[in-house]
C-alpha cells in the first residue's frame, strides 16, 4: 500500500477526553488541523475504526479536505465501559460529545453518525444546536433502540454459556463478539442503560439543521428512517442500494452522498 494511502487509513493512538462522570473517552484525529471537521461517532457494539476507518470513511474525508475526529462512544473500543446501565442514558452521550468538542475548542461541527451514533447525533444537533453545522445521520430508527433485545438472555449467555434462543438478541451477540475487544456485559448495560427515559427521536422537535438521512435498501428499519427524514425540515434522504443495517457503513453511495453533503454551502 503506498505510503500516502496508509496514512489515511491507520489508526493513530487514542486522546482520552475525561467525561463529566469520570470515564475516559477516546478520540482520534486526521486531517489538517485547519480543515472544516467532520465528527464521526459509531454504532452500537461498533467503534471508530470499525465504522469508520475500515470502510473508508476517514480516507474519503481526508481527501476531500476534511479534518476528521473520531470518538468511540462509551463503552466501547479504548474507551472504558462501565458494566451499570445506569452510565447509559442518552444524555451522558451527548454530554461526552459536548466534553469532546469543547475539549478540542470546537464551536461547531458537520456530524456523521451510523446507528447508536445517529441517535445520539439527532439528539446533539436538538440539544445543543450551535455545535452541529450539518449531519449524516445512517440507519438511524424512530424506535426505541435496542428495545427487541432480551436482555435476560443475553446476560445469561454472558454470565453462564446459556444459549440464546431469541433470533434478534442473537444478532447482537453476534454483531458484539465479532469486534475485538467488545465487552459483551458492558454492552448488555448499554442496552439496559438506553431504555431508562425517553430514548426515542421526537418527531415533534427535529432538528432544524440541513441532514442527510441514509438507510439501507434491505434494513428492516427503511421506511422508519424515511418518515423521520420526512419529519425534518431540512431533511433529504438517500436509499442505500443492497444494504443492510449492519453492513451499510461500506456503502461507497453512502460515503459518496456524505462527501458531496458535507461539501455543500
Amino acid at each position: 500500500m503506498p505510503p500516502a494511502l496508509t496514512a489515511l487509513t491507520e489508526m493513530p493512538s487514542p486522546q482520552y477526553v475525561m467525561s463529566a462522570d469520570g470515564l475516559r473517552i477516546a478520540t482520534y484525529q486526521w486531517g489538517e488541523d485547519d480543515a472544516p471537521t467532520v465528527l464521526c461517532v459509531h454504532g452500537f457494539a461498533s467503534s471508530c475504526r470499525d465504522n469508520w476507518v475500515s470502510t473508508g470513511w476517514v480516507r474519503d474525508l481526508t481527501r476531500a479536505g476534511f479534518r476528521v475526529l473520531g470518538v468511540d462512544q462509551r463503552g466501547h473500543g479504548a474507551s472504558d465501559k462501565p458494566h451499570e446501565a445506569s452510565a447509559y442514558g442518552m444524555n451522558a452521550f451527548v454530554d461526552d460529545l459536548v466534553t469532546v468538542l469543547d475539549t478540542y475548542l470546537l464551536d461547531s461541527v458537520l456530524y456523521a453518525g451510523y446507528s447508536l451514533g445517529a441517535r445520539v447525533g439527532w439528539q446533539l444537533a436538538v440539544q445543543v444546536p450551535d455545535h452541529v453545522e450539518r449531519a449524516v445521520l445512517g440507519g438511524i430508527p424512530d424506535g426505541r433502540p435496542l428495545a427487541r433485545l432480551q436482555i435476560e438472555q443475553a446476560r445469561a449467555y454472558a454470565d453462564h454459556g446459556i444459549p440464546v434462543e431469541d433470533t434478534v438478541t442473537q444478532n447482537y451477540v453476534t454483531l458484539t463478539e465479532r469486534v475485538a475487544g467488545n465487552d459483551l456485559r458492558a454492552l448488555i448495560a448499554l442496552a439496559e442503560g438506553m431504555r431508562l427515559g425517553d430514548a426515542d427521536p421526537d418527531v415533534a422537535h427535529p432538528p432544524t439543521q440541513q441532514m442527510l438521512f441514509a438507510t439501507g435498501s434491505d434494513d428492516a428499519i427503511l421506511e422508519r428512517s424515511k418518515l423521520l427524514a420526512d419529519a425534518t425540515p431540512n431533511g433529504t434522504f438517500v436509499e442505500l442500494p443492497d444494504r443492510h443495517h449492519f453492513n451499510a457503513p461500506g456503502s461507497r453511495v453512502f460515503r459518496q452522498a456524505a462527501v458531496e453533503f458535507f461539501t455543500q454551502r
